[in-house]
C-alpha cells in the first residue's frame, strides 16, 4: 500500500489531462472524412520513435514538413488525411476540475509540475488556436512550478531523460511524484522511475485515485 507522506510532488500532462482529449476530436475528424476509427492514433503509433509525429514533438520538423509526411504515413496505411487536419485537431477545452485541483495542490505546499508532448504551432505550449485561448492556457501554465516541453527539450515521453528532469527541478526523487498522463505508454515510462502513475481516462476519477495517493484532498 502506497505511504501517503512519501508524495511530494505531482507532475501532469498537459493535452489530455489538463484538457480534453485530442482523441475524442481525431475520431470527430475521422468520422466526418469517412475514415476508419482511430486511424489517426494507429498512424501515429507506427514506427514510433521516428515517424513525422515523433519528429514534430521534438521539432525535428515543421508544421510544413509534418502536413506532408503524415499524408504519406497515412496512404501507407490506406488512406487519404493531411496532418494540418490533424494539427488543427489538437487544442481541447480546459477542464476546469483539473486546474481546481492545481490550486489545491499549490495551496497545500504540494510542488506541481507539466511534462507535455507537444508540437511547434499555434500560441504558446498548449498549442492554442486563438488569443483569447492563449491567454487562458497561459494563466494555467503559469500554476505549474516547473514546464517541459518536447518541442523545445527536443525530448519526448516516454523517454526517460524527461521525467527526471522534471523531478530534479521540483528537487524530489521520482519514488517522490505522482504523474498523470492519458497515455499508457507514458504512465509506464513514469512507473519504470519509480513515480505513482494514473492513467487519465475519466477527469474526476483520476483525481480521486491522486487524492486517495496523497492521503488528502479538497473534501477533507
Amino acid at each position: 500500500m502506497a505511504d501517503p507522506s512519501l508524495y511530494r510532488a505531482v507532475l501532469w500532462d498537459f493535452g489530455g489531462v489538463i484538457t480534453s482529449s485530442p482523441f475524442a476530436a481525431f475520431n470527430a475528424l475521422e468520422a466526418a472524412r469517412g475514415l476508419p476509427r482511430d486511424i489517426i492514433r494507429r498512424i501515429n503509433a507506427t514506427n514510433a520513435d521516428d515517424n513525422a509525429w515523433a519528429r514534430f514533438e521534438r521539432a525535428e520538423i515543421d508544421a510544413a514538413i509534418f502536413d506532408r509526411e503524415f499524408a504519406a504515413e497515412a496512404r501507407a496505411q490506406g488512406v487519404t488525411l493531411d496532418g494540418a487536419s490533424v494539427i488543427a485537431c489538437l487544442s481541447g477545452a480546459v477542464r476546469p476540475q483539473m486546474v481546481a485541483a492545481l490550486d489545491w495542490l499549490k495551496a497545500a505546499g504540494i510542488a506541481i509540475g507539466c511534462i507535455t508532448n507537444n508540437v511547434p504551432v499555434g500560441e504558446g505550449a498548449g498549442m492554442a488556436r486563438d488569443a483569447a485561448k492563449a491567454v487562458e492556457i497561459g494563466d494555467i501554465l503559469a500554476r505549474f512550478d516547473v514546464l517541459f516541453e518536447s518541442s523545445k527539450l527536443g525530448i519526448r515521453k516516454p523517454d526517460a531523460r524527461i521525467y527526471q528532469m522534471a523531478a530534479a527541478a521540483l528537487r524530489v526523487a521520482p519514488a517522490q511524484c505522482i504523474y498523470l498522463d492519458d497515455l499508457g505508454v507514458n504512465c509506464k515510462g513514469a512507473a519504470q522511475l519509480g513515480m505513482a502513475a494514473i492513467k487519465v481516462t475519466d477527469a474526476d476519477a483520476a483525481l480521486e485515485a491522486l487524492w486517495k495517493l496523497l492521503g488528502t484532498g479538497p473534501k477533507d
